[in-house]
């Protein structure tokens, strides 16, 4: 059945099938950084709804710029720490995966071919000791908590590409090879050392970097003086060859004062350290002593290239290294930042190997301004965080509000206060109420293309330079400032509507009519281009915005940067029916059985669409 729009737009009556009328999204020319970067995104609505979306890169593109093969693209190569399995995972490694996985969906969006690896680390005494508290076997215990991990990496949206396991038989046959590679350039030798052992940090302190009583300044706890045969690796040797490196190469450790603090490590001297345990039964076997097992640092930082091999490669490292390596990009927090920019430096340089582009080392999350603890009962699990307020709000509050580099707070409240005025009322009010107006004067149909109702319109220029401003962010890892630069195309939205004010528009009919309706398209525009900007952050969210307005999912999944560029919606484009594409987050307040009221938060779920629902109840 056919139906009209009773008022025209520019002198001209149309008529439009009840059928809806979607507009093709068309590929344009990609501007990156690097044209050797490029993948069109292809990802599967059934792995979405399961709560991950794993990236495609075998798709072809009719992109004239990107008329390469993967085989001979240059892959952009991210990596967050191999987390280690003596606990079950914690708000830190989650914050650490949410922005690596945000940094790995940007660069998706510029079409590159990204491999975005994670995983576990598994070796070592304090896993065997974890394992014979809890009365398991240290493969049973790596195995559940590898799971743990995996569970909530799928609740939090992560799209990793490659999840690695230090237990897996590939990785330790390539940190055997490159062990001996090592030792075959005489950077490897035995002797006895004895000194200050920390075993939460599972390495040898120098005395003078310990506080009262020996104890470590990162655990609080005393070091232990142990005295072992070992064998060692010469990084005083490659003093020289680190400190050029970081002079030649500044943006090698990045933010950059902690580029000042690695700096000042290695000018003060690099001593050798000892790569291998004599007391340690639970790691990968010295190659030639099995009485002895490999360091597990020395082993961890070898699943980055591990990784990269396919589960059906023979695992060696020429394989490994010709699939991706080296990494773009280490994204670690700063506690372990003398493993990963002093340590692994060396070890590559010793093997012959390329060293990473870039190592972020992140700063630490806090609770109320306190450092997090058992023992101060103010842990922070992720699992209850995702399950009260849903992925897209944890993944919103901690890379928006916390500037990525920097020590960062949550506070409940502060958490309400922000989800709510953002991603409820900024952008999903904004949503709302625009597509009310446009169901109740418009059949919640388009009655001009975006970019003829925006021709010389302010709001216009201002969601363009906005967006242009996100991207910067964005490619500079200023996740926080990407996320304002977004929400201030919401904010302007929200002052142009009211500005306007259309509902009165539309009832005075003839011209006002057609501007108030001309207004709907415009607001509406720049909610389709916050919900590509803003997908890296909140892909769940931004697929809701994208299908309100009338597209498939399918056609969501195969958008790129570039279709941020206005005018994306087309007259005759039929919206959905207006829903709340985010519920607000409520304070109930409930009797304990002493009769005290409590306030606890939850997610008003009663407004929200059903696929909301499933996702975050």
């Amino acid at each position: 059945m056919a139906f009209r729009v009773h008022h025209s737009m520019q002198n001209s009556l149309w008529f439009l099938s009840s059928s809806r009328f979607y507009s093709t999204i068309q590929s344009q020319r990609v501007h990156s950084r690097n044209q050797k970067y490029f993948c069109k995104k292809s990802l599967s609505s059934s792995s979405f709804s399961k709560g991950v979306r794993y990236c495609s890169c075998n798709a072809t593109t009719s992109n004239t710029d990107a008329n390469v093969s993967h085989s001979n693209a240059e892959a952009f190569v991210l990596t967050t720490p191999l987390y280690y399995v003596n606990a079950p995972p914690h708000m830190g490694s989650a914050y650490t995966t949410i922005a690596a996985d945000a940094i790995a969906r940007f660069q998706r969006l510029l079409r590159k071919k990204v491999i975005l690896i994670t995983g576990t680390d598994e070796h070592g005494e304090k896993i065997a000791s974890a394992a014979a508290a809890n009365g398991s076997s240290p493969r049973e215990h790596c195995d559940s908590v590898s799971q743990a991990y995996k569970l909530l990496w799928r609740d939090l949206d992560i799209a990793y590409d490659k999840f690695i396991r230090t237990t897996d038989s590939k990785h330790e046959a390539l940190v055997k090879e490159f062990y001996s590679k090592v030792l075959a350039n005489g950077d490897i030798y035995r002797a006895d050392y004895e000194g200050l052992y920390c075993v939460n940090c599972e390495e040898y302190k120098d005395e003078k970097e310990l506080l009262e009583n020996n104890c470590c300044p990162m655990h609080l706890k005393p070091c232990v003086r142990r005295k072992e045969d070992n064998y060692f690796f010469a990084l005083s040797k490659y003093q020289k060859r680190l400190e050029d490196t970081l002079t030649e190469n500044p943006d090698f450790v990045q933010p950059s004062f902690r580029l000042n603090e690695v700096q000042g490590w290695v000018k003060s001297g690099l001593r050798d350290f000892s790569i291998s345990r004599a007391s340690v039964d639970w790691g990968i076997a010295v190659p030639n002593d099995d009485k002895q097992t490999i360091y597990v640092w020395f082993d961890a930082l070898l699943g980055y290239i591990s990784a990269l091999l396919d589960d059906k490669e023979q695992p060696n490292l020429q394989s490994a290294i010709s699939s991706g390596w080296p990494a773009s990009l280490h994204l670690i927090g700063k506690d372990i930042l003398r493993f990963h920019a002093v340590y692994w430096p060396a070890m590559l340089m010793s093997a012959g190997l390329s060293l990473p582009k870039m190592v972020f080392g992140h700063g630490f999350l806090t609770k109320d301004g306190l450092k997090m603890g058992k023992s101060l009962g103010n842990t922070l699990e992720p699992t209850d965080l995702v399950h009260r307020f849903g992925s897209d709000a944890v993944r919103y509050f901690f890379l928006k509000e916390v500037e990525f580099g920097s020590d960062g707070d949550y506070s409940e409240d502060r958490f309400i206060n922000i989800i709510n005025a953002h991603l409820a009322n900024t952008i999903g009010n904004l949503l709302n109420r625009t597509l009310g107006l446009l169901k109740k004067n418009c059949q919640s149909t388009l009655a001009i293309d975006s970019a003829i109702a925006a021709e010389g319109n302010a709001l216009k220029d201002t969601v363009e330079k906005l967006v242009e401003k996100a991207r910067l962010h964005y490619e500079n890892l200023e996740l926080s400032a990407a996320c304002e630069a977004v929400l201030e195309i919401g904010n302007a939205g929200n002052v142009y509507i009211d500005g306007q004010a259309p509902w009165s528009l539309f009832k005075k009919g003839g011209s006002a009519f057609e501007i108030a309706a001309k207004d709907l398209v415009i607001v509406l525009e720049a909610l389709r281009i916050i919900a590509i900007a803003l997908y890296p952050i909140t892909p769940r969210l931004c697929l809701r915005i994208y299908t309100q307005l009338g597209y498939s999912e399918d056609q969501f999944n195969a958008v790129t940067w570039n279709d941020t560029k206005w005018g994306g919606l087309k007259r005759g484009q039929v919206m959905a029916q207006p829903n709340p594409v985010f519920g607000r987050i409520e304070l109930e307040t409930e009797a304990n059985n002493a009769g005290v009221s409590t306030k606890k938060a939850s997610k008003k779920m009663n407004k929200m669409p059903k696929t909301q629902k499933a996702v975050e109840a």
